[in-house]
Parts: C-alpha cells; sequence; structure tokens
C-alpha cells in the first residue's frame, strides 16, 4: 500500500460564533459528517485528478508549505461529506485531515529527547507509536508519535488564519481535530478540561474540551443548509467594519460572551431546555450585527416550533443553520418544506483519525 488517507469530522457552533473572534467564549460540538484526505505519490500535483492550483487551494498550499515543501510529487483526493462554504468547518476538517496525511506520510521520530523528523506507524487505538526501532547513521527510528492532534489543529489554525485575512479563531480547528465538544475561553474555566492556549495578533484563547452529559442522548442536531455559499472570510470582515465604524456595539460581541457563558453552564448540567434558549438568543445577536439572511431565517422560522433552540451556525450570510430537537425528524421535515436541505448529527462526534496508512514513508527526509 503506497497511500495515506486521515479524515477529521465537521462542526457546529452552539454559542459564539464572531465573537469569539475577539476574544469572547464559544462552544463548538463536532458532527458526524467527515471530511477525508487521501495522498499517494503522483509524477505531478494533482487535486482531485486535475492539476493543482494553489490559488484554488490555498489551505492545502499552505500545508503544503509546511509540511511538504521538498517532497515529491502527490496526487491527492479530497472525499466528504460535508458542504463547503457552509458554517460546517469544511475547510477545517480538510486542512486537519490533510495535515494529519502528510505528518503520517513522512512520519517523525524522536532523537535526543527531542521532536525530529522519521518514519512511524500507527496502532489501531488511534496512539500513533512507532512498532519498531531503527539505527540509521546518527537517526534513531523510535517509538515516537507520528500524528499529534494537537499539531494537526495548530496547524489548521495557521493556514485558516493565512486564508481570513489574519482574523480566525481556533475553534474550528481544535474541534475538527480532537471531536466531541470544545469551549474556548478568554481565562482557564476551572470546571472545564483545559488543553492549550492558542495566540494570534495579540487575541487569547484559552482551549477546553468538555465531557457531554448522558442527558443528551435523546437531543439531535437537525443542520439546515440554504444552498448559498458564504464565505468565512467575508462575513468575518463584515463585522470587523461594522465595529470600525460604530466600536459602540462591541457591547453585542460582549453579550454574546455572556450568552456563551451561560449555554456552557446549562450544556454541563444537562439542561437541554437552557442550552436551546441560549442558542435562540445568540442567533438573535447575530441576526444584529447583519450576517444572518433571509433564507436563514425562512428556516429558523420553520424549525422553531419543534426545537429547543435555533440559530445560525458558523459565519453566517448563507450556509447553515441549527436546531436543537428531540423530534428530528419533524423538525428536519418542517425545514425541508421551507425550501432547505438537511443534515442529521448526535452532538460530539469523534475526532481526527488515520483511516490508512502506507508500509513505508511516501518521503523520508533523511534520506
Amino acid at each position: 500500500m503506497n497511500m495515506v488517507q486521515a479524515s477529521a469530522p465537521g462542526k457546529c457552533i452552539l454559542f459564539g460564533e464572531h465573537a469569539v473572534v475577539y476574544g469572547q467564549p464559544a462552544v463548538a460540538v463536532a458532527i458526524d459528517q467527515r471530511m477525508a484526505v487521501n495522498i499517494e505519490v503522483s509524477e505531478d500535483w494533482k487535486i482531485d485528478g486535475l492539476r493543482f492550483s494553489p490559488h484554488k487551494h490555498p489551505h492545502v498550499e499552505a500545508l503544503k508549505q509546511r509540511l511538504w515543501a521538498n517532497g515529491p510529487s502527490l496526487s491527492i483526493k479530497v472525499i466528504g461529506t460535508i458542504p463547503a462554504a457552509s458554517g460546517l468547518g469544511s475547510s477545517a476538517a480538510l486542512s486537519v485531515a490533510a495535515s494529519a496525511a502528510l505528518r503520517c506520510a513522512r512520519g517523525r521520530q524522536i532523537k535526543d529527547d527531542d521532536w525530529s523528523e522519521g518514519w512511524t506507524a500507527s496502532r489501531p487505538n488511534g496512539v500513533y507509536e512507532g512498532p519498531w526501532s531503527a539505527d540509521k547513521g546518527d537517526e534513531i527510528y523510535n517509538g515516537a508519535k507520528a500524528v499529534d492532534e494537537d499539531e494537526c489543529a495548530i496547524l489548521a489554525h495557521a493556514v485558516e488564519a493565512a486564508a481570513q485575512g489574519g482574523k480566525a479563531s481556533p475553534i474550528d480547528s481544535s474541534t475538527c481535530a480532537h471531536g466531541g465538544c470544545i469551549v474556548l475561553s478568554n481565562k482557564i474555566e476551572k470546571d472545564l478540561n483545559w488543553l492549550y492556549s492558542r495566540n494570534l495578533n495579540d487575541v487569547s484563547w484559552e482551549v477546553h474540551s468538555v465531557e457531554l452529559p448522558e442527558s443528551m442522548e435523546d437531543v439531535w442536531l437537525v443542520i439546515g443548509n440554504t444552498g448559498i455559499r458564504a464565505p468565512t472570510a467575508e462575513q468575518v470582515a463584515i463585522v470587523a467594519r461594522t465595529l470600525e465604524s460604530e466600536p459602540e456595539r462591541m457591547l453585542e460581541i460582549e453579550t454574546i460572551g455572556i450568552i456563551a457563558r451561560r449555554g456552557i453552564s446549562a450544556l454541563m448540567n444537562g439542561d437541554m431546555e437552557g442550552v436551546g434558549r441560549a442558542m435562540s438568543e445568540n442567533h438573535l445577536l447575530l441576526r444584529n450585527l447583519g450576517v444572518s439572511c433571509p433564507e436563514l431565517e425562512n428556516l429558523i422560522a420553520a424549525a422553531a416550533p419543534s426545537s429547543l433552540g435555533v440559530k445560525l451556525t458558523g459565519a453566517g450570510g448563507g450556509g447553515c443553520m441549527i436546531a436543537l430537537t428531540r423530534d428530528a425528524r419533524a423538525t428536519s421535515e418542517a425545514i425541508e418544506l421551507a425550501g432547505g436541505r438537511t443534515l442529521i448529527s448526535r452532538l460530539g462526534a469523534h475526532g481526527l483519525e488515520v483511516d490508512s496508512e502506507a508500509d513505508s514513508p511516501l518521503w523520508n527526509p533523511f534520506e
């Protein structure tokens, strides 16, 4: 086998989009829909059978420069069930999966207790450790961790920020890498499982994971897609311009943060009605900031009667809305009757996985 494939889930933001860019807390959950990236050595750079264009695929190009700058040409296939430009983290899932595939394809080693390069393979339990040791001159190939979720989250955040003009929170990349439920805050939350800190352009976030309660087993997320592509960078720019021309509206950003904290508390207590109320309140503020649209409002109005809470998810301007519901069928039918296309997911799907790996490195930088 001379190919590597990795996959990562999409995400839905329950609370805090846009405000999170300015350091406010936000909550996201991984969804069942996933993106997979398959790579193998090729005579020319290709993506999905076509000539690779850095301009059309900036995330892949950025990862190529970081992990594969001097490596051989690759044929890349992207396979997934996450609609593009819909607020479901398609670009972050792609970036996380691609970074994992590239890292796995070149491997890693530990030399003198420091990270270095080399080849290791993964184990079925998802802990990517080398099953063998071998000497190669001064290089010692031993049981190093080849693919690391945190490294992939860091890389994905970096390329997301580059594609979005320098403004990007780590919520998409962290959720797509780790799966489950991720909380970002401007401080370490003592009641949450703190993972790490992130910093970008003088904004800092503390990244946490949350164990979802058993009471969530009877609730679903129904995702309604307007079919309107809404690139995140454009919507982030709209909010930035609004705050620049009307700085007093930063109060709305801060209020979203307050609602997000209330939603986090409800989530941890298993209060699904409280979670739903926070979602709906969050949406009203996002609508006031100008990032909703008539198509989203139409789907949200259709889903509201059968749902605990409804809101747009992601950047807005199109893309998707989400409904927290105990009757997924009724909510889905209502959204589709209003003209939307639906996906249904549990909350908190599993994160990054290496689905298949080569028997030997696709490229060893030490050779």
